[in-house]
């Protein structure tokens, strides 16, 4: 694919399907709809809108809003106006967001679909210009219609080269404060390239969006996959209504982090028994008809990639979807490296493991099992962050992603832990939980698991319940926890065998801040509360404990 920018790509499409549909935004139910053509007269317009509201070329432009037609259009018209765009996690409180606004200098916001915006407006300092998208309610001073209809098109968008800065990606932060990770217009052209011929993306593929866009796994996979296969996005609505959207779309493309695998299992299960689940997909006939019906209720039956992000997910969980010939495959890459990464393709995966590189992906693994990547497509570091910055990359110029690796003999790359996630007992012995916390979650009765261990002389697994195992009796749930630590322990070193599971009065989530936006457990955050308890919780008596 010859070098090329996300702008001039999505140019080329307006060219060549300018009546084609390209966004599909559901509004009560109803579809709205852009063609080529008309998202680039809409995002002209707004584009001509922020030059004339004096932001010239190279002003920093946030976007908080949830997945929508407008998002995309919006990053587009930054695109077009020279601006360099700041995606910001619409869950995040005004507390998280006021020091990413702050830190990136961003002069503008786009404020769109939002659950709570009342809690979030004290973010925004109040010297930024705010744009609203007002199609789902939210009136500014200056709002996304009002703008279009006041604005004829920018006849000549910014014509970027591949070295420019694109856009400044805030990292989850899982650990510590999040980092404005730098990309350029070449860093996604160049792996949109790679992917486009690695892992066989298709043209005019349907797909679906509604995992943030502020990540880096849906900016890529959905927005940038748009722009370069020329395909079509449909939207989720809401929580609500995603089972629908996502039934009627039955998109080509499909991610979903783990969480969210375990969650589409359990409604699975509560539905039909495991054991009946069992008996029908042992029936010749009958099996075929079972797992069809099962696609086309999750939205999966056209679907040809289908991907777990975000975080490891547990073999077991990848085998009892593949007896429904749904067959997840997992990648690791990291805002960092901008997914020019591994990957496992839909035609060449091995179950537990991330795959193989891209072709130019540079690749060394250190004593201590440190995975480094250097690619055309590494982040030219973090905004205002020299030092950090240093710190990312080693002496050679390897970006070090932190993940504790290993390759079989076949070259298929597996995830054994995280080194800043390692942890050592009182015995002295260092101990990887995410292995072990894989293992674990293969029980459906565990929503969420975090292994800890430190100042105690045996690991123990701090666990909350799913919405199955909360339907259970106390006594039903701690048989079914210490199945599972039984299961588990004999295949681990005696140092790291579990000693107690312990049952949390209260979910981790989100708003409590004990998950990112992205669903993964903050660890360091779990830490703070429960270490305390964790001599007092290893001496009870019972293998499974109950805060």
């Amino acid at each position: 694919m010859p070098a090329s920018t996300p702008l001039q790509k999505f140019l080329e499409n307006v060219d060549q399907y300018p009546n084609e549909i390209y966004l599909r935004q559901p509004i009560n139910g109803q579809w709205i709809t852009w063609t080529w053509k008309q998202a680039d007269d809409e995002c002209r317009r707004i584009a001509a809108a922020l030059h004339s509201l004096q932001l010239p070329k190279g002003s920093h432009i946030a976007i908080l809003s949830k997945n929508c037609a407008q998002w995309m259009m919006a990053d587009i018209a930054i695109m077009m106006a020279g601006c360099i765009s700041i995606p910001v996690y619409p869950t995040l409180t005004a507390h998280a967001i006021q020091p990413i606004l702050e830190h990136s200098e961003a002069k503008a916001i786009f404020i769109g679909k939002l659950d709570d915006f009342s809690t979030q407006e004290a973010g925004i300092p109040p010297h930024l210009i705010r744009i609203g998208f007002d199609l789902y309610g939210r009136n500014e001073r200056y709002n996304w219609n009002e703008l279009i209809t006041q604005h004829e098109p920018l006849q000549h968008a910014h014509e970027w080269t591949q070295e420019e800065l694109l856009t400044i990606i805030y990292t989850s932060g899982t650990t510590g404060k999040p980092k404005g990770v730098m990309h350029t217009a070449g860093n996604f052209d160049r792996v949109l390239g790679a992917a486009t011929k690695e892992i066989h993306l298709r043209k005019h593929a349907a797909l679906f969006s509604y995992l943030p866009l502020s990540h880096i796994a849906e900016r890529m996979g959905v927005e940038m996959n748009s722009i370069y296969n020329a395909c079509v996005v449909s939207f989720a609505e809401s929580v609500e209504s995603f089972a629908s959207n996502v039934q009627e779309i039955q998109p080509e493309v499909f991610f979903a982090v783990p969480r969210l695998w375990n969650k589409f299992r359990e409604g699975i299960l509560t539905k039909i028994s495991q054991k009946k689940l069992n008996l029908l997909l042992s029936i010749p006939v009958i099996n075929s008809v079972i797992r069809k019906s099962i696609k086309k209720k999750l939205g999966l039956s056209r679907a040809r990639h289908i991907y777990s992000a975000s975080a490891p997910i547990s073999v077991d969980v990848l085998k009892w979807f593949a007896k429904l010939d749904i067959n997840i495959t997992q990648a690791l890459g990291m805002t960092e490296d901008c997914v020019y990464a591994h990957f496992e393709r839909y035609y060449d995966y091995r179950h537990g493991s991330v795959g193989k590189p891209f072709a130019g992906l540079l690749v060394k693994i250190t004593e201590e099992g440190e995975l480094r990547v250097k690619s055309p497509s590494n982040t030219l570091g973090y905004y205002k962050e020299p030092e950090m910055t240093a710190e990312l990359f080693d002496e050679e110029g390897y970006l070090r992603t932190g993940d504790i690796c290993e390759y079989d003999h076949d070259g298929y790359l597996f995830v054994t832990g995280r080194l800043k996630d390692q942890f050592k007992t009182d015995k002295g012995k260092f101990i990887s939980p995410a292995p072990i916390e894989m293992k674990l979650l293969a029980n459906p009765d565990i929503e969420q698991c975090c292994v800890v261990g430190m100042s105690i002389p045996q690991p123990i697994a701090l666990i909350t319940l799913s919405e199955i195992g909360k339907a259970k009796t106390k006594q039903e749930v701690e048989e079914s926890l210490a199945a599972s630590l039984a299961a588990v322990n004999p295949d681990l070193e005696n140092y790291e065998r579990m000693a107690k599971a312990v049952v949390m009065k209260e979910n981790w989530t989100i708003e409590n801040g004990l998950l990112t936006p992205t669903l993964k457990v903050k660890r360091n955050q779990v830490e703070k509360i429960h270490q305390q308890f964790y001599p007092k919780w290893f001496e009870e008596k019972g293998k499974v404990i109950w805060e």
